[in-house]
Parts: C-alpha cells; sequence; structure tokens
C-alpha cells in the first residue's frame, strides 16, 4: 500500500491557507519541509499542491520521459507583464521554440565568454564606489548587488547603460519586485479582490518593465551600433527552423524576463558574503587562490576555471542559499494515473501540480553530510562530480531549465573574485542572523555590510 503523503491540518473551505504566509511562501513552505520531510502536501482554496524536498524524488521528477515544467500560478499571473516569455510560456505555445532557437545561441558558455570584460568592468565599478565611501561605509549587499546585476544585464544584453550604480534606486529594480511579489500572491486570494484592492499597483508595475524594455529599444534605434548583441537579435534575428521573427511586443517580452531572471545572481553573491562572514577562514583560502592565480594582473575570462575553491564557494552558495527556490512540475499529458513515485511508495494524481523545494533538496542528509554546514571543499573537483544530478538543479531542470545560468554563473563568479580581491568587509551588525524573503528569488533581508578598501 502506498504511503499517505502528510499534510497539515487545515481549515473548512480555506484549506492550508493559513499554513503558508503569502508574503514569504518559500519561507513557509522551508518550515513545513521541517516538519514533514520529503515530500507533503498542501491545499489552498480546494487545490492539492504536492512538495518534495529530497535529492532522490527531485531526480524522479526531473526525468523529462515522465514530467514537464507547469506553468501555473504565480508564473501565469507575471505573464501580464511578459506574456509567452521564455519561462512563462505554456508547454503547447509554439511561440517558446522560435524563441529559444532565435535567443539560445547568445547564451551558450562560448557566447557569454564575450561579455566577460563588460562583466568585470562594470563589477571593478562597483568596487570603486565603495573604496571612495571611506572605511566605515554600510550598504545594503541585496540592494547594491541588484543594482550591479541590472547595469550588467541591461549593458552586455542591450547596449545601454543605466548609470545606476549611484543615485536613485533604478526604476525597474523596484517594479520586479513588486510585479514577482504580486504574482506569487494573487493565486491565494479571491479573484474579486485582485482586481478591487491590487490591481492597479500591480498594472503599474508591468507597466514600468515594459517602459524599461521600451527604453532599450528607443535607446537603440536612436543610437544605432554595431553590437551584436542579444538586442541586435531580437530585432533582426529569425527562427532558423520557421523563419519567423519577432514582433515588437514580443521583444518587449523577453527585454523584460532577462533582469527578472538574471535577479537571482545578487541573492546568490549577498548570500556568499554572508556565508563567508560566517566562516572566514574561507575568505582566507580563497583569497590564498586568487592571489595566487591572478596576483597583480588583469584579471581575465582564462582565470575562472584556475579558480576551482571560489567555484566551489558559489555552488556552496546555491545550494544552502536556493536563491532560486524551486520550480514546478506535471505528469506529462496522457500519463495514466495513479503516478507512482519512489518506487511506488508514493502516489499522486495524473495530473499532480508538483513544486520541488530547493532548500530541502540541497540539505538532503543522505547525500550531505552536516548539511547546514558551508563547506565548499564539498563542491569543488571529484566531490562535486560524485554528487547525483537531483543535488545540482539550481538552474531549473531540462529544456526548460534557465536559459541564461551560463551567464549568471559568470555573473556570479566575477562578481565574488572582484569583491574578494578589492575588498574589505563585516557585518553592520555583528549578531545579524540570515533571515530570508523574495518571490521568484530567496534573498537576504536586513542584511548590511560595512565596506573598505581591502588591506593588502
Amino acid at each position: 500500500m502506498p504511503t499517505t503523503i502528510p499534510k497539515p491540518p487545515g481549515v473548512p473551505l480555506l484549506g492550508n491557507v493559513t499554513d503558508v504566509n503569502p508574503s514569504n511562501t518559500w519561507v513557509s513552505l522551508q518550515k513545513l519541509w521541517e516538519k514533514y520531510g520529503e515530500i507533503f502536501k498542501i491545499t489552498v482554496l480546494g487545490q492539492d499542491i504536492v512538495f518534495v524536498g529530497n535529492v532522490a524524488l527531485c531526480e524522479e521528477l526531473c526525468d523529462e520521459k515522465r514530467f514537464r515544467k507547469f506553468v501555473g500560478g504565480p508564473i501565469v499571473e507575471i505573464r501580464k507583464a511578459v506574456h509567452a516569455a521564455l519561462f512563462t510560456a505554456f508547454a503547447d505555445e509554439p511561440i517558446w521554440g522560435v524563441h529559444h532557437r532565435i535567443l539560445a545561441p547568445l547564451l551558450t558558455p562560448t557566447a557569454v565568454e564575450e561579455h566577460f570584460i563588460q562583466v568585470r568592468d562594470i563589477a571593478a565599478e562597483l568596487t570603486a564606489k565603495w573604496r571612495g565611501m571611506g572605511n566605515q561605509a554600510t550598504v545594503s549587499a541585496i540592494g547594491e548587488l541588484n543594482r550591479l546585476d541590472l547595469e550588467t544585464t541591461t549593458f552586455c544584453f542591450f547596449g545601454r547603460r543605466l548609470n545606476g550604480l549611484t543615485g536613485p534606486e533604478p526604476a525597474m529594480i523596484k517594479a520586479m519586485d513588486g510585479a514577482t511579489g504580486e504574482a506569487i500572491k494573487r493565486p491565494t486570494r479571491p479573484k474579486i479582490l485582485n482586481w478591487l484592492v491590487y490591481q492597479s499597483r500591480f498594472d503599474k508595475d508591468c507597466r514600468t518593465m515594459r517602459q524599461y524594455a521600451a527604453e532599450c529599444l528607443e535607446y537603440r534605434r536612436s543610437h544605432p551600433s554595431d553590437r551584436k548583441d542579444m538586442l541586435y537579435t531580437m530585432m533582426n534575428g529569425k527562427d532558423p527552423e520557421t523563419g519567423k521573427s519577432m514582433n515588437e511586443e514580443q521583444m518587449i517580452d523577453e527585454i523584460v524576463s532577462m533582469p527578472i531572471g538574471s535577479s537571482t545572481a545578487p541573492c546568490v553573491i549577498s548570500s556568499a558574503i554572508y556565508y563567508l562572514l560566517q566562516n572566514p577562514a574561507c575568505i582566507e583560502k580563497a583569497r590564498k587562490e586568487i592571489d595566487s592565480v591572478i596576483g597583480r594582473y588583469d584579471f581575465v575570462h582564462e582565470h575562472l576555471d584556475a579558480l576551482p575553491y571560489c567555484a566551489g564557494i558559489v555552488r556552496e552558495t546555491l545550494r544552502l542559499s536556493a536563491a532560486a527556490p524551486g520550480f514546478n512540475i506535471e505528469p506529462v499529458p496522457g500519463t495514466q494515473g495513479p503516478v507512482l513515485l519512489a518506487g511506488g511508495k508514493y502516489q499522486v494524481p495524473a495530473k499532480q501540480t508538483m513544486i520541488i523545494v530547493l532548500h530541502g533538496v540541497n540539505r538532503d542528509p543522505a547525500v550531505f553530510d552536516q548539511p547546514e554546514a558551508f563547506r565548499p571543499e564539498r563542491m569543488v573537483g571529484e566531490a562535486f562530480d560524485k554528487l547525483p544530478a537531483g543535488a545540482k538543479k539550481w538552474f531549473g531542470n531540462g529544456k526548460r531549465a534557465c536559459i541564461g545560468r551560463h551567464h549568471a554563473w559568470m555573473w556570479n563568479m566575477i562578481t565574488l573574485v572582484t569583491l574578494l580581491r578589492d575588498v574589505d568587509f563585516e557585518m553592520a551588525d555583528p549578531s545579524y542572523v540570515l533571515q530570508q524573503d523574495g518571490w521568484f528569488n530567496l534573498r537576504p533581508v536586513g542584511f548590511d555590510i560595512k565596506v573598505k578598501e581591502r588591506a593588502k
């Protein structure tokens, strides 16, 4: 007999609405994972949702012969801003294939290497700003890195400098936070309440994001360039299979979707700063590697592969922070129910929505010894290679994995190395304990750091 999937007791009609805080959904799910373990379910407004939180079940659900990405809930809501973009298109929408074939060649490891100098130099602008603020300067880690991420994404992909590392925060950052937060909350409320109370703000944030994209297009048209970047390809490229190109609305959709997707990267590096400050021996080891490999020379792309411990820091941060906190799965169409999981230990209906909770997967004690410990060495060399595939799903899975994962990896590595090479940092509040919130990502909350030029 299959084992019953555990669930918290609910209330009539509303189900488990009170067990999940819509203002901090992922942390609520972390707490449910801590209580119920590898698999659990909740009922929200009459709909059952199953959550998975260990490596073996994650790996099973990533079998694309049996399961596929589920586009529902918050992902459907954010289509208000990006329509059928790469991360929001339904499985049966042909436009996904068209856009993917046009844009994917620009985001291969070889293609993103062309952005290295741009990413490096903008990261250096941030550390130069910090060094110029004096020895007691205090900054928001996530706030500063959000600026850096948007500045880099906009310049590398769309050829436009926002000059947003200083001055007022670019409006796009607040709009992304507002729109993605509202997209998470909307499925938990009656539709009439969304329309009466929350619609106008959601609409405003969506307009702001689309205005950012429209301005990128207008800037290129008024400042012609021979850059063969992503924006050039959106404006001029054709799908090699169908011959179709992207219209204006579709270009705006994909321009907006890129910074939404890249917004997990600053969550990773701000979390890495926290973990490193909790483990100062890791800072010393990383700097020894950086100084040995790069020294006083210019930081170049070839150095990245020669910095395995720094790569281990990024991977271990991806594991512990779950900056991209999970992804949705459903059985492939035509599946006959019930669907058996874990060799028949559990069963779910044929059209069951399931969500992989990476906070739990990444702490599976069957895979990770001392799972709460920050140990970058477990993510280096043979130790990393031996990890099962289900323990490495930080960027999603299969054909619907994050299309920008190679750019994000390079950004994370360059930013980490630049920070460690150029500046010293310490907690503004030595008693701070990591707290997270987020919508389509998870970030440190209230985490301020003091920054100054690195003592050589």
